[in-house]
């Protein structure tokens, strides 16, 4: 107990320059440009540092009430709505600027989870948004059937940030539409109809990328697309294999290694799985493997290093293509590199992104090669709002502000910075099980205890995240089992930023641990 304690002193000393000794209250500005005292949190701790300062001024909210919006969004959404809404007591989110939301109430929280990975550059970043007011100013909307500028522009933008021969850009309007698109590519350019994907992916919401979709919450019980068959994920921390120099990432799992300089035996298990499920699984020529080069919903899962490798060349080898699906991974947000497949080293045949692509603005992209690509004139493809002349100019801003900002390399180092300190807190407690990821795509997973790596049951996860909302951070959720908490910013967040997010996060884990 004590541990605990001392621990957020020294992180608030060093904050703050002063021991950790506060009166229940902070500073929070209103509308009006003042700065007024207010409890911050219901459940202010005093053993907390303070939030890290913020200049923006955000403007008093005015609009409609709480209870208003819940029956609103009872009678009218859709009722799914309220099965995924976060947190006992739902966020009224008003407003947000950069790594910061603001709610209804004038409370200000740290944003770790950018609205599921997608804010990349900052909420309302004020180059994106004068770049989106300039657009709004000159044309809103018109389709690929007419020749506009920005179309064009951020083509070839975006193109130049791939290998060759990754140089054919088709514009959507969401992830899952990207990798419906995707599919139907692959099938299209190979002839054969049959994808492997791994167990605890995500690919989309739509009727036919939920059979990509390998993840049992996010599934209906009805038919899905034919033809796609899920792999064993070669997940080195919870899988039947795995060691402590299996992954690309500054931390590694807990367990015992007994491999020899260059060998992996984990990863020859897990392409073992792999060669099994060719063999009695699908036919002898398949048309795609998808995989994300680090799981998203399925909780930031790491492979082996040499596993897309090997895994490539098989599928190959059967007549299929390669498809990164960098939806959550890309545009920097690994740190090493601006796309997640490069990490492994392999180079794809179809690049599949959305998310943080337009920093929240809805857009989607398949890249892919020409010759792919001239396949798929068979017939007409036409999208009335992709690649429209608004969403352009937002996705081309995006990436000018990573490239002027240092997103990326912010991304590895506040990122790097990150996990090996959150990896001081899992040698610490027993409950939390993994800390794993690259740059700001990171994991922590928890478990009941380290030798069984059992699952923390859902009600202990609800706790904790509940807990470190009301100290003032916002982070997600995920893995096959929810066991898994998803750290996912703004790619603009800072050491003084993480260093809060730990001490909170360490007295929600010191919170838990103490009542039970």
């Amino acid at each position: 107990m004590h541990k605990a304690v001392s621990f957020l002193s020294g992180r608030c000393a060093a904050l703050t320059g002063q021991p950790c000794c506060y009166n229940g209250l902070a500073k929070f500005h209103l509308g009006n440009g003042a700065v007024c005292q207010k409890p911050a949190f219901k459940n202010h701790h005093e053993d907390l540092p303070e939030m890290p300062s913020c200049d923006f001024k955000p403007q008093e909210y005015k609009g409609m009430s709480k209870e208003r919006m819940m029956e609103i969004r009872r009678l009218n959404c859709s009722p799914v709505t309220m099965k995924i809404t976060y947190y006992k007591k739902p966020m009224f989110i008003h407003q947000g600027h950069m790594q910061w939301i603001w709610d209804v109430d004038g409370r200000r929280y740290l944003d770790l989870f950018a609205g599921v990975a997608t804010v990349s550059v900052g909420h309302c970043n004020p180059k994106v948004t004068a770049a989106t007011e300039k657009q709004l100013r000159t044309l809103w909307h018109t389709t690929n059937i007419y020749v506009h500028p920005t179309l064009h522009e951020y083509s070839e933008k975006l193109a130049s940030l791939l290998p060759d021969p990754l140089k054919v850009v088709y514009l959507t309007n969401s992830g899952s539409e990207a990798n419906d698109l995707a599919m139907l590519m692959a099938r299209l350019y190979t002839g054969n109809f049959d994808i492997i994907t791994l167990r605890g992916s995500y690919h989309g919401g739509t009727q036919q990328t939920m059979g990509l979709t390998s993840n049992s919450p996010y599934k209906y019980p009805i038919a899905t697309s034919s033809g796609c068959t899920n792999t064993m994920c070669p997940d080195v921390f919870r899988g039947p294999w795995g060691g402590s120099h299996c992954r690309d990432s500054p931390v590694q799992t807990i367990r015992d290694c007994s491999c020899a300089q260059g060998q992996c035996m984990a990863n020859e298990q897990y392409i073992g799985q792999l060669k099994e499920t060719f063999a009695t699984s699908v036919p002898s020529q398949i048309a795609a493997f998808f995989g994300e080069p680090i799981q998203g919903m399925g909780g930031a899962v790491q492979y082996p290093k040499n596993y897309f490798k090997e895994a490539y060349k098989l599928v190959r080898e059967r007549g299929g293509v390669c498809i990164s699906d960098e939806v959550q991974t890309g545009f920097g947000r690994t740190g090493t590199h601006f796309w997640g497949f490069q990490g492994h080293e392999v180079l794809p045949d179809i690049v599949t992104m959305a998310k943080g692509i337009g920093n929240g603005f809805p857009i989607g992209a398949v890249v892919t090669t020409p010759e792919i690509a001239a396949s798929f004139g068979k017939a007409f493809h036409f999208n009335t709002f992709g690649g429209s002349p608004l969403a352009c100019a937002v996705a081309s801003s995006v990436l000018d502000t990573i490239k002027e900002d240092g997103i990326q390399q912010n991304s590895l180092n506040v990122g790097t910075y990150l996990m090996t300190e959150m990896a001081k807190l899992r040698d610490k407690y027993e409950i939390i099980g993994d800390v794993r990821g690259k740059g700001l795509q990171i994991g922590v997973e928890m478990v009941k205890d380290k030798a069984s790596r059992d699952p923390l049951p859902p009600e202990a996860m609800s706790e904790i995240f509940e807990d470190v909302k009301d100290m003032g951070v916002l982070i997600g959720k995920g893995g096959v089992y929810g066991q898994t908490f998803r750290v996912q910013p703004p790619m603009c967040i800072t050491k003084e930023d993480v260093d809060f997010f730990l001490a909170v996060f360490n007295k929600a884990i010191h919170n838990y641990t103490s009542r039970h």
